[in-house]
């Protein structure tokens, strides 16, 4: 995941993870760090930041989505940490 947020913090890319929360707990918590960062770096409007070791240029326009649907079997609740990271918005579809 980490040269993936990479590649997207240097391009300045989008991504969206569909059903995030059926990430295992651990890895969730690495990407939380690593986005932290990424996010971190955005805020001091730095134009270069060490990113897993390496010093990579950073393009502000990375933006990270999820998609989840909780309370399904199979699902986790996200790390406080990972939470903090994301608006929530809600959706309902009426038929």
């Amino acid at each position: 995941m980490g040269r993936f947020f990479s590649g997207l913090a240097q391009q300045g890319a989008w991504a969206c993870f569909d059903e995030f929360n059926r990430i295992d707990i651990e890895v969730l918590s690495v990407i939380a760090q690593q986005i932290q960062c990424i996010q971190q770096a955005i805020s001091k409007n730095l134009d270069e930041f060490e990113f897993e070791g390496n010093l990579i240029p950073l393009n502000v326009c990375f933006g990270v989505f999820i998609t989840m649907n909780p309370g399904y079997a199979g699902r986790t609740e996200l790390p406080d940490n990972l939470k903090a990271l994301f608006r929530p918005v809600a959706m309902m579809v009426r038929v």
